[in-house]
Order: C-alpha cells, then structure tokens, then sequence
C-alpha cells in the first residue's frame, strides 16, 4: 500500500513495529517497502489473504501528488505482466498493459531502476525478503540486526505458498523479471559469445573485442548505471527478437547485491 508520507501508516497498518518507524524515518520516502500488521479494513485481495501488508512512501513528486489527492492509501503493484521484466519506462509499460488499464501517466521513473527493497518487520528480528535499492548495509546502519532471507546458505524460515500466492513478497519462489530471449549467466566474457548465433546480445561491466558484432551490447561503467538499465536492455532484447542474451553477473556491491537477484530470477534459476 502506497501512502504520502510516514505519518499517514496507521491507514494502512495496524501497528508499526520500532523497528519499522526506524527503517521508515530513515530511507522514506524512497525505494523501502516494510511489512508490517495490516489493518482489518485493508481488503483481503490486496494482501493475498495474509495478515500482514506493505507499506511504502514512494519518492517520486507525480506520485506524491496522486496519493495526497486520493487520500486513502493506494495498492500499486508493479506495471508489469507476471514474471516479465519490470518497466522502467512508460513506453514499457504501455507495452504490456495497453488496452488493460484505463491511462498511463507518461513521465518516466527515477534512474534506479530496481525495486524496493522488502523489509519483514513483523518479528523482532526484521527479515530482508527481497533485496533492493536500500542495500543491507544501508539498513543496518540504522537497525544493526536486520537479517537477510538468505545467509550463510541457509534460507531463513518464511512460510510461502509454491505460486507465491500467499508470499510476504512477490518473488519469493518462482521467476520473475524474464524476457522471451534465454538468459545466460556469465562471470566474465568468454570465447563462445563470439561463436553464439547472430541474434546474440550481450550487458555487463566488462567489455571484449569484437562486441559490435553482436545483436545488441551494453557495457556499463558503475553497478549504478548497470542496475539502472537492465530492466529495460531486456525488453530492448526481446523488441529485437534476440534469442539469447548473455548476462554478466553483477559485483556484490551496494546495488549489484539487488541486481544479481534480478539477473538470477531473469534466467530463471
């Protein structure tokens, strides 16, 4: 649930954990989404018949004004079909649900380019569910005991359904973030991109002779500007009828943390 600013939790929430106030006062508005206790009134559809509801103050100023003037709190799930790339741009949003939804505001979206980091606030130990732009450095600068879903190879115990129907968060099993083009992870250019077949495409942070010669290429300079478009190189694939895009994977750094989850969902693995 989309809100206009923190003072406004308790029209979504029934309560908000300290722990949540902290996260909250720290990084929003911006890409944060905390799960907290829902209240009664917040439908049942909205929250996939769980208890508990996300709340978010986003930092974008269209939006502030939109949910200022709706003055209730607004679900917003992400303007994308199921397990596609997400859009980053209006005209990928147009893309996959023209003719499903009644307008499309047309200014683009803030750089980032990835989604909000989901925060578990509900237990005492607040548990990361989807890493994001708030990296867990970031939030444990301000709650030192944040876990993350996964750590030290186990996965911490969070009861989700197998078709994330009854998930905390979206996309805790299955993909999600997949073009039609195959992906393949890579942690460094290797010989066979030059042998791939001719509709190939390749992004990553390194770049390697002979790039021109492929479909479509994008080599990035920071994990900033890699996080920040590849969403939208995936769907510049598949407008090109790509057939395999080769993706190297991100530094886990800062964001590349986030962006290696999406490059891995991406793929499919």
């Amino acid at each position: 649930m989309h809100l206009p600013d923190v003072k406004h939790w308790n029209l979504a929430a029934a309560t908000l954990p300290d722990h949540a106030k902290s996260l909250l006062g720290a990084y929003a508005p911006g890409p944060l989404t905390v799960v907290v206790p829902k209240r009664e009134c917040i439908c049942s559809l909205v929250t996939a018949g769980l208890d508990t509801v996300g709340i978010r103050i986003p930092d974008h100023a269209v939006a502030q004004k939109i949910l200022r003037k709706a003055n209730v709190p607004v679900a917003a799930p992400s303007a994308n079909l199921s397990k596609r790339p997400s859009g980053t741009t209006w005209q990928a949003v147009l893309e996959d649900l023209d003719g499903r939804i009644d307008a499309v505001y047309c200014e683009n979206s803030h750089s980032i380019g990835i989604e909000s980091t989901v925060v578990d606030c509900c237990d005492t130990v607040p548990v990361v569910l989807r890493p994001g732009a708030i990296t867990i450095e970031q939030l444990r600068a301000i709650v030192p005991h944040v876990r993350e879903l996964r750590s030290s190879g186990a996965v911490h115990k969070i009861p989700v359904a197998p078709d994330d129907s009854a998930a905390k968060s979206p996309g805790l099993l299955h993909a999600h973030y997949q073009p039609r083009a195959k992906v393949c992870l890579i942690d460094s250019p290797a010989p066979e991109i030059m042998n791939a077949p001719k509709r190939t495409a390749y992004c990553g942070m390194s770049d390697f002779a002979g790039i021109d010669a492929l479909a479509l290429s994008a080599v990035y300079t920071t994990v900033d500007d890699y996080a920040s478009a590849f969403y939208e190189f995936l769907r510049e694939a598949d407008r090109r009828s790509v057939s395999m895009i080769y993706v190297q994977r991100a530094p886990s750094i800062g964001i590349g943390q986030a962006l290696r989850d999406r490059q891995r969902r991406a793929a499919g693995n």
